[in-house]
């Protein structure tokens, strides 16, 4: 076995008893991460492994943070922010897609781990803007058309959360290119297309999921989605990422 190989597994299966022992994962929401991050793996190598991990930590540091705080006024997850399958395959479920999808068909012109980063910047934004925003917002409005509105309510935004959110994606550009040798292009193109699918995630909020149509995993695997389509298409417009 190559020594690589030899390392993502070690990684991956540490990975998952410890998320299943510290009570962040469901036993089959980690059995799904470690599957998904393989595919992960086969397109973005260890890059791709460390922004989804990225993206896992901060998502359950921000979770937890002013927990006491979330479950009083009724905004802190179901689960306590112990995460399921579906949460798991809402965010991760398209890089994994594209990473399976560029490992049978390399030949597709599409830069997989650009892409794949993308993912996990508007995963990320999510996640920080929503949790951190409940916490430190002053100020709550719907993002359709910029009224007052209920904090914590699908589709309503803060200045704060929206920033901690771009913060977020910001981070994850910063590790793509500091683990995989990117250029500025691919940095900003993580950043700007993880922003995009935070906001994409609002408005499909604030409408869709209002309306019952669709459920926060769908919304959060649009997110991802609006992510991805952005990045390939700054990508045409940039050269040597």
């Amino acid at each position: 076995m190559d020594i690589r190989n030899g390392i993502f597994l070690f990684i991956i299966i540490t990975g998952t008893i410890l998320s299943i022992l510290f009570k962040k994962l469901t036993l089959p929401a980690a059995v799904t991460g470690g599957l998904l991050s393989s595919f992960i793996y086969l397109a973005a190598g260890f890059p791709g492994v460390i922004v989804m991990a990225a993206f896992f930590i901060i998502g359950v540091w921000a979770t937890s943070w002013k927990l006491d705080i979330k479950l009083k006024t009724g905004l802190a997850e179901t689960g306590k922010g112990k995460r399921t399958t579906g949460q798991v395959f809402a965010n991760a479920g398209l890089p994994a897609i594209i990473g399976l999808t560029n490992w049978l068909f390399p030949s597709l012109p599409f830069h997989a781990p650009v892409l794949i980063a993308s993912c996990f910047s508007a995963a990320t934004a999510d996640t920080v803007s929503s949790e951190l925003g409940n916490v430190y917002g002053r100020r709550f409005y719907n993002i359709l058309n910029f009224k007052k509105d209920e904090k914590g309510s699908n589709g309503v935004i803060s200045l704060e959360g929206s920033l901690l959110g771009v913060a977020g994606s910001l981070v994850i550009a910063l590790l793509y290119i500091a683990f995989n040798n990117g250029s500025v292009s691919s940095f900003i193109i993580i950043a700007v297309a993880g922003t995009v699918g935070n906001i994409t995630d609002s408005v499909c909020g604030a409408t869709l999921e209002r309306k019952g149509w669709l459920s926060n995993n769908a919304v959060n695997f649009l997110n991802t989605s609006a992510a991805a389509v952005t990045s390939w298409a700054l990508s045409i417009s940039f050269s040597g990422f």
